[in-house]
């Protein structure tokens, strides 16, 4: 009974942000409570498990998210993006825009958020469509894919790092593991199918082609790198360093806050902001109201992240997570497949891969005490089921059908297919690394 009630549960939470349109942590929290009256918990029971929710799962990743949207602001101002764009171009020439592109988006995605990432680099991409005669989908779909698969599999983007965290993961090893699964999925997905779908020549959007010369002053190219990519070659060597250096040393604990996430962003967007004002010129006063304008970006996304959160408490608290796990117990089902189906279901029904990803938890990471499965192939097995099949209550669908102006029929056949290969690719990786992963 405690399954039918959380699927009816599910169910409403698609209704109300799909079809009644409520604002999705509203719909969260009514979802919430309704299913803590369902389960029989008392009223302070509900609350209480809604505010720890909410807390619990903001805590490890709103700096991250802040930071973040900072971060991606600053990569804009100062043209960091562009510069990348131009240089990566010109190493794979005008011939092989669709690798350079796909090596953009994997490089810029790993700091980035998806929708920061796609706002800076998708008109870069349409415009070299446009500059060297090519389709659009042909040149930006492995450029989407890259983002996608970063997105979805990689720590530090929010929900990947919010299941490294809950399933104790390793950092470095997700990333490591992340990365090698990443590349079939973004070939497959990015470069294959883009060839299948590249007879879709409809003319990009003029309005969101990049216009040339934005940028007065653009930063070297490797400024443009560090800006970039410091977040993540921080994380990386802290983590990896600590394990060579004496435990409670200067040198151990020097690097354990160089490797934690929040840090490592912190110390990047001070970097930029030193550039930014210094060096480049710009007026101190514009760039705080710039990032100032980046927080209430993603004012809304932390809201979603605090609903599902809150969700994901009550599945815990009312016992839903547990009569899962007891069930699974006695079930012969691939426990990474398990964690991969949750996720796809949440994402088709919800939308969000953020949410997926974070709802599948509470689901998830009681199963784990009883399992030897990896941790880290956990998290990117649940990540890659958080990308399945972006449709009509996804944001980003429609974000990609505005910018490269396309039919619905189009868009699911090009975008749509994108993402559900990301998907599937990403648990054929992890179920293939599983064999030699303990």
């Amino acid at each position: 009974m405690t399954i039918i009630i959380t699927i009816v549960g599910i169910l409403l939470l698609v209704v109300l942000i799909s079809v009644i349109r409520l604002p999705a942590f509203i719909a969260f929290l009514l979802v919430s409570g309704s299913l803590g009256i369902a389960f029989g918990m008392k009223p302070a029971a509900i609350a209480t498990a809604i505010q720890n929710g909410i807390g619990s799962t903001l805590s490890p990743i709103v700096s991250i998210i802040a930071l973040g949207a900072m971060l991606g602001k600053l990569v804009a101002i100062s043209g960091s993006s562009e510069q990348i764009s131009k240089t990566v171009v010109g190493w794979f020439g005008s011939n092989n825009l669709r690798w350079a592109f796909l090596l953009i988006g994997f490089i810029t995605g790993l700091p980035l958020f998806y929708s920061v990432g796609f706002m800076l680099l998708v008109p870069l991409a349409l415009s070299a469509a446009v500059k060297y005669k090519q389709p659009a989908i042909y040149v930006g779909l492995p450029l989407l894919a890259s983002l996608s698969v970063t997105q979805g599999y990689l720590p530090p983007h929010p929900a990947p790092l919010y299941l490294q965290e809950q399933l104790h993961a390793s950092m470095i090893k997700t990333l490591a593991y992340g990365i090698i699964i990443s590349i079939p999925a973004i070939l497959v997905s990015g470069i294959l199918w883009g060839n299948v779908v590249k007879n879709i020549t409809t003319a990009p959007n003029d309005s969101f082609v990049a216009k040339e010369g934005v940028v007065t002053k653009t930063p070297s190219v490797f400024m443009s790198f560090t800006i970039v990519l410091l977040p993540v070659v921080l994380i990386s060597l802290g983590t990896v360093l600590t394990a060579f250096v004496p435990n409670n040393s200067w040198a151990f604990h020097f690097f354990q806050f160089i490797g934690n996430a929040t840090n490592s962003l912190l110390i990047t967007v001070l970097l930029g902001l030193f550039y930014v004002i210094v060096k480049q010129g710009n007026d101190r006063n514009v760039i705080a109201a710039r990032l100032g304008e980046s927080i209430k970006e993603v004012a809304g996304l932390i809201l979603i992240f605090g609903g599902a959160g809150a969700l994901k408490q009550i599945l815990t608290d009312g016992g839903v997570s547990q009569t899962l796990a007891d069930y699974m117990s006695h079930s012969s089902m691939n426990i990474y497949v398990l964690g991969w189906s949750i996720a796809a279901v949440i994402r088709v029904c919800v939308g969000s891969s953020t949410v997926a990803g974070i709802t599948t938890a509470g689901f998830i990471v009681p199963m784990m005490a009883g399992h030897a499965a990896s941790p880290e192939l956990m998290v990117l097995s649940i990540g890659a089921g958080s990308m399945m099949f972006s449709h009509v209550n996804d944001t980003g669908f429609w974000l990609f059908r505005e910018y490269f102006q396309l039919s619905l029929k189009d868009t699911i056949k090009s975008w749509s297919i994108m993402d559900t290969i990301v998907s599937v690719v990403g648990l054929l990786g992890v179920l293939v690394l599983s064999l030699f992963v303990k």
